[in-house]
């Protein structure tokens, strides 16, 4: 199965209703913003989707809806974080028979692998599926890094051709470049450092804000494609108190009140997460409400 790794495609924030159960009709809402605004893939149950806290059921209902919902217009990828490798294994041949395009793979949570056993971790169930498989690689909140000599073990599986690049570090996209070439496809995984990166040859963005500003987004991905550099730079400098919001231990209450005040969500977490609250969240709000006042008119960015 092809996916073309490029673009940006949101780590979607999963809806939930007062009574703690998914709000699919609201969970519509923000995909079909996102597909208005012209993004290339949707990634479900990451970390910003409240992955431990979802159930197999929960995680299959949002698969299937969200495939049902976009007819193929964009790739949809499942995020698979589970415990052991047998566990990992059926996430990816359900993902494949709910009709998902591919795969977002974090190494084993919980148990801190090392290096031999990590890549034999994503060997096995690369092995179990057709679907195309994109690591995610972020030691900072994981504690494990897949470093290059891992990637190059990797890449005996045909299936693993991505890397969702959040290790904070520029250089990385070139070592990667440097090293694979084109067999492994760059996308960034940190909304603060996304123009940097891309500019520096990652293919996409996985991003975080976008589940409140796709609009935004979009257009800088597909302005700096097109080397208008200068006018991608002026709206990521408005973005950029936004997307700090992302690199931070509550970015799910943060990106949810955000999509509150853009009418693309609600701030319905699960628990033990709770909504923001007392002066951490006046002080959200105030980032959301300057940004909002300052908000930039977008040029058009679509089919450039």
């Amino acid at each position: 199965m092809n996916l073309e790794w490029k673009g940006v495609m949101p780590a979607l924030t999963t809806k939930f209703t007062a009574d703690d159960t998914l709000d699919v009709d609201l969970f519509k809402v923000n995909v079909q913003a996102q597909l208005d605004a012209g993004v290339h893939g949707l990634v479900l149950g990451g970390t910003l989707g409240e992955a431990s806290t979802l159930s197999e059921h929960e995680k299959r209902i949002l698969t299937t809806e969200t495939v049902a919902m976009v007819k193929g217009s964009v790739p949809v990828l499942i995020n698979i974080a589970e415990q052991t490798t047998k566990a990992a294994i059926l996430a990816a041949q359900q993902a494949e028979e709910d009709g998902a395009q591919g795969l977002m793979l974090l190494p084993p949570m919980r148990y801190k692998s090392c290096d031999r056993e990590t890549v034999a971790y994503f060997k096995a169930v690369a092995s179990n599926t057709t679907l195309p498989i994109m690591i995610y690689n972020n030691p900072i909140d994981y504690k494990i890094e897949v470093t290059l000599e891992m990637f190059e073990a990797l890449l005996v599986c045909n299936n693993i051709q991505a890397v969702k690049e959040s290790t904070r570090d520029i250089t990385n996209v070139t070592r990667i470049k440097n090293r694979f070439g084109d067999r492994l496809k760059v996308m960034t995984g940190v909304d603060t450092i996304a123009l940097e990166s891309l500019i520096m040859g990652a293919e996409g963005w996985i991003a975080g804000l976008v589940c409140a500003f796709p609009a935004e987004t979009v257009a800088i991905y597909e302005l700096q494609k097109v080397g208008r550099i200068k006018e991608a730079i002026h709206i990521f400098r408005w973005f950029l108190p936004l997307l700090e919001l992302d690199i931070n231990p509550k970015l799910v209450q943060n990106i949810k009140l955000a999509e509150v005040y853009t009418q693309l969500g609600s701030e319905q977490v699960r628990a033990p997460r709770l909504p923001l609250y007392g002066e951490e969240r006046t002080a959200v709000i105030k980032v959301i409400e300057q940004a909002l006042k300052v908000r930039p008119k977008l040029p058009e960015y679509k089919n450039l």
